[in-house]
């Protein structure tokens, strides 16, 4: 893959491997049970007379063990099962959750004595079967246990061995605000403001349980709203379909392009058929709107919509605009909600009672029914990627599941993954393009700071090179000036990024990750950002007792800054430190709406999703912090994340700007940004990868170890890629191996860590390789733990 090549290697239905019903090796690369336990499959007895042939049933165990299990049905069931369901087994010394996936071969040996299945935990199976077809692809694609790929994509409820209960209640609760603002007078009462905000930011109405998630304490502040008048409780029960709200915040019109990309859609829709689209729109362009017109098209024809957005809690108002068009019913599928919700909407989509579903990546799981549309919205952003457990890509699955249901596919960004734009390049996908903003808005100007050339000027005390450079500072002062808004974008949180010892050079390290230590200054400690270490500040170097000096720069070192240079402004900073709760979240969301902060400095979060009027300066403190990861996407993530910044500047009536500074102008992700040009750092980038052979033009895979003793750990590595060597393909197939080698950050948690890179032309050339890996799996000592993680999203 990286992206889409799930269904890119073949251009047909993916062929999923069917693994043995009975007497494979099970092995694990996760889990906690030890390899040699997990190499005798434990859904079979022991070897007993020979029996008449029963009705047989392949069953997956919800247990990190490979394969489908034989089990025997009684007669009692017999005839009753379908696939998807939950039934309960006998397992090893006790019993498990398992998953009927259809009937089964009699066992090869002869004499075998199988267990029968227990019971049935569900009247209904909690998965249809174009479920089954996507989970089953992910655990053969991704390398992952299939019961335990089954088991996580269920809410919890459905997640154990225990019998469906129906949520309860029929009933849900809302919360509806009645006035149009945040009022004055609620400034004084933070969690009333910011319930009240969250509210507004979501369309007026959210369901109680996610509000008292994003709020805590929720049901009370609401109450105290509802006496004062500015919002009401009401319970309404869930009904069949999505009925209201259909034209609530509907434009009147679309703009050329908009009504182009709709109509387009709508014809994919009516046949009925997998079409795979990228909708490819600038910031502003209106991509929200033409996927809420697809949706009500599909509505229309009784199809069912699953919309994937990054990150739920930075997007209020895409939710709110869904719910606005089509009422409180559409289904919200994230962590927020409680386990009863989350279950209660599940079953909403698996009846049909609801038909769509906005969530997060888990939500690809989601049983919408009858689906016709999926739409990833941000479709390049890394959150896509899960980096646990089953390490799957959820936009390349989207896709995937959009070919097996027959379903339109959207994936829309401002800013495409190369793999993306190279599959429309390719006529995989077919591209749609919204080339300008909405209202003839113009896009806004960007300009360099060479900061090799701007120095600080008299009178500004630092201990290095300049933060805030004087072509900034004035940027600022003029736009506050005018009673307009700044964004100050740093992907950099805490406030020196290294504390270095004047006399002997050392840093100061983490003592259990290969990492240098962060200042944060509010909180008088340095902090690892990788384990969570934290210790107070030292005064003096623990080798030689020399001075430390405290360098680089971080959000909070931003803040102080523009505090001291501009102290009229409001200022406030947005990152995972100042961001501590989702109350605080919201409400600084909902003050710099209000305009009621001036300079909003924060990293990646500000960037994300947010359409705030009165910004018409967006400043880039320094362009060059991701340009030197060792990593082969560091150039594209770094044109990602400068465009989608820059894209929250000029989004109202008054033309935005935006400065971007930098040590590196001549940088090709800088320049193409300065130039609004994608098309060209695009085209550069896919000719660089294309001559290293590196995604799009390679599918790779990593095997990562870690484990505490750093010998064993390089012993475990060096015989993996040992036994990768000794059965490489010929030179002609295109298969090459890269390590074993140290990664790049050798020590995180005070576990060392190797890995192992292959490459190949498609999954298929792979697949050979990483099925000897998986093999050799059950002799590698338990102290090493490793993982095969499938299109990789990061290289460290």
């Amino acid at each position: 893959m990286e992206q889409h090549s799930l269904w890119n290697d073949t251009h047909a239905e993916p062929a999923v491997e069917q693994p043995s019903t009975r007497g494979s090796k099970s092995v694990r690369t996760s889990g906690t049970r030890s390899r040699r336990e997990l190499s005798e499959p434990e859904g079979t007895a022991t070897v007993g007379p020979a029996v008449s042939a029963p009705v047989l049933a392949s069953i997956a165990v919800g247990r990190p063990v490979r394969g489908e299990f034989t089990y025997s049905v009684p007669n009692e069931l017999a005839g009753n099962l379908a696939p998807g369901q939950r039934v309960l087994v006998p397992f090893g010394r006790g019993t498990a959750l398992g998953f009927y996936l259809g009937p089964a071969s009699p066992p090869a040996e002869e004499g075998v004595k199988l267990k029968p299945i227990q019971r049935v935990l569900e009247d209904s199976p909690s998965l249809p079967p174009d479920l089954i077809a996507l989970l089953r692809f992910a655990a053969v694609h991704y390398r992952y246990p299939l019961g335990e790929v089954i088991r996580g994509a269920l809410p919890p409820g459905l997640s154990k061995a225990v019998d469906e209960k129906e949520a309860k209640p029929d009933v849900q609760h809302f919360a509806v605000a009645l006035v149009n603002e945040v009022p004055p007078e609620l400034h004084r009462a933070p969690a009333q403001s910011a319930a009240l905000a969250y509210l507004l930011a979501v369309g007026g109405r959210a369901p109680l349980e996610e509000v008292s998630h994003a709020i805590p304490g929720a049901r009370e502040t609401l109450k105290k709203l509802a006496a004062r008048g500015m919002a009401k409780l009401e319970e309404r029960k869930l009904e069949a379909g999505v009925k209201e709200g259909l034209i609530q915040g509907r434009p009147d019109r679309l703009t050329v392009e908009q009504d182009a990309a709709v109509q387009e859609l709508h014809k994919a829709l009516d046949v009925g058929e997998f079409q795979p689209f990228l909708l490819h729109g600038v910031t502003g362009s209106g991509k929200t709107e033409v996927y809420l017109r697809a949706a009500e098209h599909a509505l229309s024809l009784g199809k069912g919509s699953l919309i994937l957005v990054p990150e739920i809690a930075l997007t209020p108002q895409l939710v709110g605009r869904f719910r606005s068009r089509f009422g409180a019913e559409v289904a919200v599928l994230h962590s927020a909600l409680k386990d009863r919700e989350r279950l209660f909407h599940w079953q909403a989509l698996r009846r049909g009672d609801v038909k769509i579903a906005v969530g997060v990546r888990s939500a690809v799981f989601a049983p919408v029914d009858n689906l016709g549309l999926i739409v990833v919205d941000e479709e390049h952003d890394p959150s896509f990627k899960q980096e646990d457990k089953l390490r799957y890509q959820a936009r390349d699955l989207a896709v995937v599941r959009g070919k097996q249901a027959g379903a339109v596919v959207v994936l829309g960004s401002a800013t495409p993954a190369l793999e993306t734009l190279e599959n429309a390049r390719r006529g995989r996908y077919r591209l749609l393009e919204l080339k300008n903003r909405v209202d003839d808005r113009p896009m806004p100007t960007i300009e360099l700071v060479d900061l090799r050339v701007e120095r600080p000027r008299e009178g500004v005390v630092t201990e290095e090179a300049p933060i805030l450079s004087p072509p900034l500072l004035a940027a600022m002062e003029e736009t506050i000036g005018r009673g307009q808004q700044v964004i100050l974008f740093l992907n950099r949180r805490g406030h020196s990024t290294v504390l270095l010892c004047e006399v002997c050079g050392l840093s100061l390290k983490c003592s259990e990750c290969d990492v240098c230590l962060t200042h944060h200054r509010s909180q008088n400690r340095v902090v690892c950002h990788y384990c969570g270490l934290a210790m107070p500040v030292p005064d003096r170097c623990g080798e030689c007792t020399g001075p430390m000096l405290k360098l680089g720069i971080g959000t909070e070192k931003v803040e102080a800054e523009v505090l001291e240079r501009i102290p009229t402004a409001r200022v406030a900073r947005l990152d995972r430190d100042s961001a501590t709760s989702a109350e605080r979240l919201t409400e600084m969301l909902a003050s710099f709406a209000r305009r009621e902060i001036d300079v909003l400095v924060g990293t990646q979060m500000v960037a994300k999703g947010h359409d705030f009027p009165g910004v018409t300066l967006v400043c880039v403190v320094m362009a060059d912090t991701s340009l030197a990861i060792p990593d082969f996407r560091a150039a594209e993530r770094t044109f990602h994340l400068l465009t989608q910044v820059s894209g929250r500047a000029g989004r109202g009536k008054d033309p935005g700007r935006v400065l971007v500074q930098t040590y590196n102008p001549d940088a090709e992700p800088v320049k193409r940004v300065l130039a609004h040009d994608f098309d060209g750092f695009a085209k550069q980038e896919l000719d660089w990868r294309k001559a290293l052979a590196y995604p799009p033009y390679a599918r790779m895979a990593a095997i990562r170890l870690e484990g505490e003793h750093p010998e064993q750990v390089a012993s475990v590595a060096r015989h993996l890629g040992n036994l990768v060597s000794r059965h490489m393909p010929p030179a002609s197939a295109g298969v090459r191996l890269l390590g074993p080698a140290l990664a790049p950050i050798s020590r995180i948690r005070g576990k060392t860590r190797w890995q192992l890179l292959v490459k190949g032309p498609t999954h298929a050339a792979l697949a050979p390789l990483l099925g000897r890996v998986e093999a050799a799996l059950a002799d590698v000592p338990n102290a090493v733990k490793v993982v095969i993680d499938v299109d990789p999203g990061a290289m460290l």
